[in-house]
C-alpha cells in the first residue's frame, strides 16, 4: 500500500499533527513502509494457531488473599495529631 503525500497530510490534519510540507515526502515514505511491513504480516498464514496474550507462557505470581493479622485502629491512630470518630482530620486544601 502506498501513501501518497497528500493522504499523509489529510491524516496528520485529522489526527491534529503538525507536519511541515518539506518533511512530509519523507513521512510519507516511512509510514508506506510501515504499511507493507504489516501487510507482509497479514499475509502468513495462522490457522491453527492459538492466539497470545504474551509472548512468553508466563503465570502471575499471587498469594491468597487472607488476613495476616489484626491491628487495632486506635493503635493505629495514637500517633496522628486529630482523630474524630475513627477518621483521620487533615486540613482543607481546596476551598
Amino acid at each position: 500500500m502506498s501513501l501518497s503525500t497528500a493522504e499523509l497530510l489529510r491524516v496528520a490534519r485529522l489526527a491534529r499533527l503538525r507536519i511541515d510540507e518539506e518533511d512530509a515526502a519523507a513521512h510519507a515514505a516511512q509510514l508506506t513502509g510501515i504499511l507493507e511491513h504489516f501487510a507482509a504480516m497479514a499475509a502468513v498464514d495462522t490457522t491453527g494457531v492459538a492466539p497470545l496474550a504474551h509472548a512468553l507462557e508466563v503465570a502471575a505470581v499471587t498469594r491468597p488473599d487472607a488476613v495476616s493479622e489484626e491491628i487495632d485502629r486506635s493503635q493505629l491512630q495514637a500517633d496522628a495529631p486529630l482523630v474524630e470518630d475513627g477518621y483521620y482530620l487533615v486540613p482543607r486544601v481546596i476551598e
